[in-house]
């Protein structure tokens, strides 16, 4: 056997808000592969209210299909293996399940500091319910009252670049000081300090007599300078902690792993940036987990992640925060067949109240998908605010979720990524139709090699290399010429403005592309002009989007569902060629 890390086994169970996960990683042949996984329903609700009993189903059907023995004749799991082979040697939780926390942040500048706890705020499942700032117009006893009334579980307190602002901070320390002293003991929030680090000993003593304090490196260290890394880490631990409190059997779960329950969208974001490292770092890595309740978009770039959360908005329960944040007219001006606008709502709310449920229909299929463009368009544009020098320009795209890695259909999630998402430039879209997108998060940092073989193990699927030109040529014009070579021959063509265009490249293929831009198109800020490069063909093989960004549908609702037919029996047809 090789010496992998001692070729530690390793189970990871993610715990969300619809399905309780499981899955198996162990070496088989000197190289770590995904022997298997399992899903169940969360029973962390009604009429369990612990979510032992959807663990145990789990681990029950994954042994059956591994026939590897994973709990003990009491049926508690065995954490190390033993020598029979039996058990695991490492446990990983992740989860999302649980009601979002209640959180005041409170910092000085709104466009400095307070915006920076923002960003801090929006990597996890937080839900922000009052911010004071320096220039708030509030009394002091109407800021009291707000925060007492935004009943917080956590407060994150910023303010102050180091060896700078001291006086400001420490006015609404004493604010945030007073709060706790108001509260019962029992309903105090934590307050996370990361700011100006001169006053961290101070908050310690005064604030730490009252509720708990934990201190980070300062998120703003210069005016024009962010990391939020260190300080999401520790949000990451402090609402493990939480939840282990809060969700019924999580604690007991905890007890079996060496590390605390992370966030689904904290361990994304360590394999984005772990991945970021490991492919090219100029190019940059972006995660998308479609969720039940949140949709998490994840965006590294040598070593350093973008991370936000946009919840409550998923394909679930958080169908109803996408009902109140957008018109209908958004969801429906993506429906390839006319339904009826109260039809539309009103399967979106069943939907929302019943996320186990599948569509049944062709028409209930197309609702959903439409749902779907419309979250990852939401999500992605609350992304590129929130970090406004980002772009969609990264290779590769990884996506999870089921409503996308496992459709009915590659076209249909393709079309649903492309539509939604809109990326430009030239990308390879992986799909993850497993969920391990958290699971390898969660053990990157113990266990570098393991999410490295799993990814070059073939487990993600190649949905596509896309390459997305950006032109402002009226539709119509040709804005590229393409040349193909391949061990098969020669293939050439020309693509216009307003087309999608599928490439002759079979699923696995490998080919070399050389692009000559038209009429001032733009391809992508790493590609040289004049210079071929190598593509591999996905499931929907190599696949030219040139509708342009952002993408403009007819006015007319004929029309635009006629545009939206023939978009989709382009990528049908030439594939099928």
């Amino acid at each position: 056997m090789t010496s992998l890390v001692d070729a530690e086994s390793v189970l990871t169970i993610d715990i969300g808000s619809v399905n309780t996960r499981a899955l198996l990683f162990d070496v088989v042949d000197g190289q770590y592969h995904f022997l298997a996984g399992a899903v169940a329903p969360f029973t962390g609700g009604p009429p369990f209210f612990d979510i032992s009993e959807g663990v145990h189903i789990a681990l029950t059907h994954l042994q059956e299909v591994t026939d590897r023995p994973l709990l003990d004749e009491t049926n508690r799991l065995m954490v190390p293996s033993q020598q029979d082979g039996s058990g695991v040697d490492r446990l990983g939780i992740t989860f999302s399940a649980g009601r979002d926390l209640n959180t005041v942040t409170v910092g000085l500048l709104d466009e400095v500091s307070l915006e920076s706890a923002s960003r801090l705020a929006a990597t996890s499942y937080l839900k922000v319910t009052d911010t004071i700032g320096l220039n708030d117009r509030r009394r002091t006893d109407e800021q009291l009252d707000a925060i007492l009334k935004a009943a917080p579980e956590l407060v994150i307190l910023a303010g102050g670049t180091e060896k700078g602002a001291t006086r400001s901070v420490s006015k609404l320390v004493d604010l945030v000081l007073l709060a706790c002293k108001v509260l019962p003991s029992e309903k105090r929030p934590k307050v996370v300090y990361s700011g100006n680090q001169a006053l961290a000993k101070r908050i310690q003593e005064a604030v730490g007599k009252v509720t708990e304090v934990i201190v980070t490196p300062n998120i703003r260290p210069t005016f024009d300078l962010e990391d939020l890394n260190p300080a999401m880490n520790t949000l990451a631990q402090i609402q493990g902690s939480l939840r282990a409190q809060q969700i019924g059997g999580l604690a007991n779960l905890a007890a079996f792993s060496s590390e605390a329950p992370l966030p689904n969208a904290t361990a994304i974001g360590r394999l984005v940036r772990f991945l970021s490292e490991y492919y090219d770092p100029s190019k940059g890595v972006l995660g998308v987990d479609l969720g039940a309740n949140a949709t998490v978009l994840a965006a590294g770039r040598a070593g350093k992640l973008h991370l936000n959360v946009a919840r409550p908005l998923g394909m679930g329960a958080g169908m109803t925060s996408l009902l109140q944040q957008v018109p209908l007219s958004e969801i429906t001006q993506w429906l390839p067949v006319d339904v009826p606008e109260s039809q539309v709502r009103d399967y979106l709310w069943q939907k929302a109240t019943f996320p186990t449920s599948l569509p049944m229909t062709t028409t209930a299929l197309s609702i959903e998908m439409a749902a779907a463009r419309a979250i990852l368009r939401l999500a992605a544009t609350q992304m590129l605010e929130r970090y406004p020098f980002l772009n969609m320009a990264f290779e590769p795209i990884f996506i999870s979720g089921a409503t996308l890695a496992q459709s009915i259909s590659p076209i249909q999630s393709l079309m649903a990524v492309l539509d939604g998402l809109q990326p430009t430039g030239i990308t390879t879209l992986f799909l993850d139709p497993y969920g391990l997108m958290a699971a390898l998060g969660s053990v990157a940092p113990g266990n570098a090699v393991l999410p490295v073989q799993i990814l070059d193990s073939g487990t993600f699927v190649n949905l596509a290399s896309v390459i997305s030109p950006v032109s402002d040529a009226r539709p119509g014009t040709v804005i590229l010429k393409v040349k193909v070579t391949s061990d098969q021959g020669e293939y050439k063509t020309e693509v216009k403005q307003g087309s999608i265009v599928v490439l002759p490249v079979r699923h696995g293929q490998q080919v070399q592309v050389f692009l000559s831009p038209q009429h001032g198109t733009h391809i992508d800020p790493r590609w040289r002009s004049g210079a071929g490069f190598k593509l591999a063909g996905g499931l929907c093989g190599v696949v030219i989007d040139a509708r342009g960004r952002p993408l403009h549908l007819p006015d007319d609702p004929a029309k635009r569902r006629d545009t939206l037919i023939r978009w989709t029996h382009a990528v049908e047809s030439r594939r099928a060629a």
